[in-house]
């Protein structure tokens, strides 16, 4: 990522000191933070937050951290389309679904995808998949607000 760097179009959120808030929670449960529930499926939730709100910043860089926790190339190229795909766990897929009914906010749906979840997960596991899925949200909604874009460097 060396070849990458990101520039803000629209604010710094500095300004309001927002990124000394995110990072605290970032902490806690962000991709380097150390949680019971297993890293690669952790990185695939936040690399599906990402995509579904199409955030650059978090896109590049939650691949290579997916990348970086040993997460099959394959898996990560098409986790759009999970659903569709027998590479991911039963377990993973009901993450997935949870992940994806949190971000949209699906209120017909949640409930299930919730009860599902805890078919394969425990309490504390739960809550940690919650804090993830809503701590990306948070990045990547605070990204697209300041208009954080990447830029390949010449040379």
């Amino acid at each position: 990522m060396d070849d990458i760097r990101f520039e803000n179009t629209r604010f710094d959120p500095d300004v309001i000191e927002f990124h000394g808030i995110a990072q605290q929670m970032a902490k806690s449960v962000g991709y380097t933070a150390d949680m019971s529930v297993e890293k690669q499926l952790a990185q695939l939730l936040r690399l599906r937050v990402a995509q579904i709100n199409e955030c650059s910043y978090c896109l590049i860089l939650h691949t290579q951290a997916a990348h970086d926790q040993g997460t099959h190339p394959a898996k990560v190229a098409h986790l759009a389309s999970w659903s569709e795909s027998t590479m991911f766990t039963e377990a993973e897929g009901a993450a997935l679904a949870y992940c994806e009914a949190l971000t949209v906010y699906d209120t017909a749906g949640f409930a299930e995808a919730h009860d599902t979840l805890t078919e394969y997960f425990n309490e504390k596991e739960i809550a940690e998949i919650a804090a993830i899925v809503i701590n990306m949200n948070l990045w990547t909604r605070l990204k697209l607000a300041q208009g954080q874009v990447p830029v390949l460097n010449k040379g």
